[in-house]
């Protein structure tokens, strides 16, 4: 069974004939520990720090990715803290 197509919302094509789709999302899956958000951080090499650490993500579109970090973040520490959250409404923020 193939995937539903999503929703697109906006669309842009760029001079480089790139194009760039805001399709509609249902919510964001978050990886939390404890409850609370999280970022990871990954060095290849913690001797070297060149060329410095890479943020992987935490927050997904759709929640298999969500599901699967946090199944492999509790299995590498040993734990059961990791788990995902939905967020569907949120209060927006600006700029100061």
């Amino acid at each position: 069974m193939s995937r539903p197509k999503p929703t697109v919302l906006l669309e842009h094509i760029s001079d480089d004939m790139r194009a760039y789709q805001v399709c509609e999302a249902d919510a964001i899956y978050a990886v939390c520990y404890q409850g609370r958000p999280i970022k990871i951080i990954t060095n290849a090499n913690i001797e070297i720090a060149y060329p410095g650490p890479k943020y992987s993500k935490t927050s997904f579109p759709t929640p298999g990715h969500a599901f699967n970090l946090a199944e492999r973040l509790n299995q590498r520490f040993d734990t059961s803290d990791f788990t995902v959250v939905i967020m569907t409404i949120g209060r927006t923020l600006t700029e100061q």
